[in-house]
């Protein structure tokens, strides 16, 4: 038998609110603000020390696209967001770096976003444990810096990325590949200065075979996000990856930051003597956390997939579109690897104008009245993931679910009971693209 301790302990409850979200990333900053607007009274809990989550965190450093030729699709909290950075610093958003983030004026943004809105929430807090009774969760507890504590809530919402709430109350998730379990590569994002635009003209892997045949890199990853530019001088870089990664595993995650820091060096040596522009590039700070593409996906009502992407499907039930391209990085460093990457990415995309859209059913997570889930571990297969992930994505799931939540503690049902034309109408009254809904 394995050596157990068995824990008991009496913990108080702190916070009783309508609206409880888990995590503070696009997705929950677009959750908690969308409730509280609704006046519901929201707590959220966020394990780091700022909100934004991959953008804040993993310094990512653009965004994917929030529209599709000139719609934009990411209407609501999206639209506020880039509005708000491309007001606060118009030279992250020029025609050079359209969508770079500028990451001090984001987290500012976000915390002006939640207070005026009202919602509580606290920082360095995860969550540690979930109640559940009868498929509903009663309560979840948190951990912080005072201890062990609870709290109690009409309705939860999952946005941790990895679907750690929704994983800890027992619900169905599945994770990478359905078959082998593999998942994608991640990526540790850094910032870097001193890179001469003027003369960084040349395609970032332009000489990274002769860089192979140098023995610069210890792994032949030909897959090459590249650098992105942020303001003048100022790169952020989405380069390297690390294989075998399971982002719920923090064994596998600490591995993974040791050899990413490593790897960090050997593209430092690339960019510095074999392209033009960035013979003075220095690193100025990796992020605290590795970014991770893929973990748990939370099964919900309906599960996206493939077909819905290839068929821009439509829904009754449908809480917004979008239109990002099939992107699922290898999880495996080969060239196979690289190439199916390659042809899916070419292969899966949309034309201007072109999106799908996206049911209310897929963020209700199957088997409980009042559980719901946003963000990068909604209900999808893992290629409608790829899609999904980013960050305009989880910011229109995001305020679905808030306002989604909102009504169902207001009503008293299950979330799979709201009225969806309710839900419709209050997510066009607040921005929402909605083309195919009546008002």
């Amino acid at each position: 038998m394995a050596n157990e301790v068995l824990y008991s302990k009496a913990i108080p409850v702190t916070h009783e609110a309508d609206v409880f979200v888990a995590g503070g990333g696009p997705a929950g900053v677009a959750a908690a603000v969308y409730a509280a607007r609704m006046g519901k009274k929201v707590y959220l809990v966020e394990a780091s020390g700022s909100f934004g989550g991959a953008a804040t965190t993993m310094l990512i450093p653009a965004f994917m696209q929030f529209s599709s030729d000139d719609i934009f699709l990411a209407e609501g909290i999206g639209r506020e967001v880039h509005t708000y950075l491309k007001t606060k610093a118009p030279e992250c958003y020029s025609r050079y770096c359209p969508n770079s983030i500028p990451v001090e004026i984001l987290k500012l943004c976000y915390d002006e976003m939640m207070t005026e809105s009202g919602a509580s929430f606290s920082f360095f807090t995860s969550v540690l444990d979930v109640i559940v009774r009868d498929g509903k969760i009663d309560a979840v507890i948190c951990s912080s810096k005072q201890g062990i504590f609870a709290v109690k809530a009409k309705m939860y919402i999952d946005c941790t990325g990895d679907g750690d709430l929704s994983y800890l109350a027992g619900a169905e998730c599945r994770k990478g590949d359905d078959e082998t379990g593999e998942m994608m590569a991640a990526t540790l994002c850094a910032l870097w200065e001193g890179t001469d635009f003027s003369r960084a003209t040349q395609p970032q892997r332009a000489f990274l075979e002769d860089a192979f045949r140098d023995n610069v890199f210890t792994n032949i990853d030909r897959h090459l996000p590249g650098m992105w530019r942020i303001k003048d001088g100022v790169t952020g870089s989405n380069v390297g990856h690390i294989y075998d990664v399971d982002g719920t595993d923090s064994d596998s995650m600490t591995s993974a930051m040791v050899a990413s820091r490593k790897q960090l060096r050997e593209y430092r040596k690339y960019y510095r003597e074999y392209l033009d522009g960035y013979e003075n590039m220095e690193l100025v700070i990796s992020a605290q956390q590795i970014g991770i593409r893929e973990s748990r996906r939370v099964m919900g009502e309906y599960v996206m997939t493939l077909d819905d992407f290839r068929n821009r499907a439509s829904f009754d039930d449908e809480i917004g579109r979008y239109c990002y391209n099939i992107d699922i990085h290898s999880g495996k460093n080969t060239d196979e690897g690289y190439q199916k990457f390659a042809k899916d990415h070419e292969t899966f995309r949309y034309a201007a104008g072109e999106s799908y859209g996206i049911p209310y059913r897929m963020l209700v997570v199957r088997g409980f009245d009042n559980l719901l889930a946003a963000g990068r571990c909604v209900s999808t297969d893992r290629y409608m993931q790829s899609s999904l992930r980013v960050m305009p994505g989880c910011y229109i799931t995001g305020q679905a679910a808030g306002a989604a939540a909102a009504i169902a503690s207001e009503v008293g049902c299950a979330a799979r009971d709201i009225d969806v034309a309710r839900l419709q109408k209050q997510l066009k009254s607040m921005g929402a693209y909605l083309p195919n809904c009546e008002d």
